[in-house]
């Protein structure tokens, strides 16, 4: 019985430590969302074109050296 006690306080102690520190937590306004969403969205973009670019040229490497020892 002890051990429920115990494991109720301590649930009760960290969530009342959790809605403390969500005070405490200093939220971003709506254009700075916008902005590193964008920031976000455009990297996503730039990273997936630049890995098609690297992987078509490495199977075309790849493609190459097969073809070279197979004849």
């Amino acid at each position: 019985m002890a051990d429920v006690k115990n494991w109720l306080q301590g649930t009760k102690d960290y969530f009342n430590d959790l809605k403390l520190e969500m005070r405490r937590v200093t939220w971003p306004n709506r254009k700075q969302v916008e902005s590193t969403t964008a920031v976000v969205i455009f990297s996503v973009f730039a990273f997936a074109g630049y890995f098609a670019v690297v992987d078509a040229v490495l199977a075309r490497g790849v493609k190459g050296v097969l073809d070279f020892f197979t004849k």
